[in-house]
């Protein structure tokens, strides 16, 4: 398995672990974190958790699927820039409450997805023989 996929799946268990963190703190002590915790809870275990999950699995697997190498290495590397640094921009906007970082981190973490989509369409696409 390539590094950057392995790297995706730490990024997401990390998550995982933070954002069942952040739901027992809340359940625990529910004035203790500061910011929008529902929101934050709910993107550490979807962007975070379930999707580089996702990206992990599916960079690895759909390429051998469809007989073709991935369409572009340097592309699902950005995107695992991207994603783990667009989701924790976005995480700190909801702590301050800043609409500003919610924003940014929020593009940037969009911009993972379409790389990811781009990449995996021109991977899987339908191609001539001997192509």
């Amino acid at each position: 398995m390539h590094k950057r996929n392995r790297l995706f799946i730490t990024a997401a268990l990390i998550y995982a672990l933070l954002g069942g963190l952040v739901a027992l703190t809340r359940l625990a002590a529910p004035d203790l974190l500061p910011g929008n915790v529902p929101r934050i809870h709910a993107h550490m275990m979807l962007l975070g958790f379930m999707l580089q999950f996702i990206y992990g699995i599916a960079l690895h697997v759909l390429p051998r699927f469809s007989g073709y190498p991935l369409y572009s290495e340097r592309m699902a590397n950005w995107q695992l820039y991207a994603a783990n640094i667009g989701l924790p921009i976005m995480l700190a906007g909801w702590f301050s409450w800043n609409n500003l970082l919610v924003g940014i981190g929020g593009a940037i973490s969009y911009a993972a997805i379409a790389m990811f989509a781009v990449n995996i369409l021109l991977t899987v696409k339908a191609r001539a023989p001997g192509r």
